[in-house]
């Protein structure tokens, strides 16, 4: 090849490994737009650089929100008066 220079590329699998992530969430952030990808016959190769664009998150779904104490209703310090 010459007059042409050759990029690097990663696989998929590369990328998983990079990010801590499984193959099929680096396949569905390609499909999502988030990292773009190249692909070659049936296999999709990625630019290292694409990497540092992806912010990190922590795994796994965000927890969901604690639902709120109720506190029980006090009770009057004042005693009823008896009716007659």
């Amino acid at each position: 090849m010459r007059g042409m220079s050759r990029e690097t590329f990663i696989t998929t699998n590369e990328a998983a490994g990079a990010l801590g992530v499984t193959r099929q969430r680096v396949l569905q952030l390609i499909k999502d737009g988030r990292i773009k990808a190249e692909k070659f016959a049936n296999v999709y190769m990625i630019r290292p650089a694409e990497l540092d664009h992806i912010e990190e998150r922590p795994m796994g779904r965000p927890p969901k929100p604690k639902p709120k104490a109720v506190k029980p209703a006090r009770r009057s310090s004042r005693k009823k008066e008896a009716k007659p």
